[in-house]
């Protein structure tokens, strides 16, 4: 198929809300990544479909776990203004929310609090200094504030991710 034609399909799939397509969040800057969009499924049944798992593995928890946190996000903030980051070291943020005026918001989604890496974070700090930092786990009862070198992050729970984004009135509502 040539790429008008995946163009295409991909666009029709974006209009029904089969698939949400995630664009790279970009001030222009040389490191990041500009042009590559990332595709999410609108539901975690259909991406076990899709790519043919009966059975999960460890490692599917994680990349279920990020459709998920994502639906939710478009669902409760009713906003498909959502963004990605990553640099042209391999350094990335899953989503980066940004209000009219306001810092970016980093959220990364992780499976369970342990397999949190700080790196992409810190490095997108390191381009874009202020802003609130959020890790969306799945073991997390209650919002709970870790520092990882010189960044602040707050490990959460959906409902008060959703919470907080609403409490910092991002503007993107």
């Amino acid at each position: 198929m040539s790429r008008t034609t995946i163009g295409n399909y991909l666009s029709v799939l974006e209009s029904t809300f089969v698939v949400t397509v995630i664009r790279p969040f970009s001030t222009n800057r040389p490191a990041e990544i500009l042009a590559a969009p990332k595709v999410y499924g609108f539901d975690t049944g259909f991406i076990c479909y899709f790519k043919g798992w009966h059975e999960l593995r460890p490692d599917d928890s994680g990349i279920l776990w990020e459709h998920y946190v994502l639906n939710e996000i478009q669902a409760q903030l009713q906003t498909r203004r959502i963004h990605y980051w990553r640099d042209k070291r391999g350094h990335e943020v899953d989503f980066v929310l940004k209000g009219r005026g306001k810092n970016p918001v980093a959220i990364e989604c992780k499976w369970s609090t342990s397999s949190f890496d700080p790196s992409g974070m810190q490095a997108f700090r390191r381009q874009y200094e202020k802003g609130d930092n959020y890790v969306v786990v799945n073991d997390a009862p209650r919002p709970a504030r870790r520092t990882f070198g010189n960044i602040d992050v707050t490990l959460t729970n959906i409902s008060d991710l959703i919470k907080a984004i609403r409490a910092g009135n991002y503007s993107i509502l």
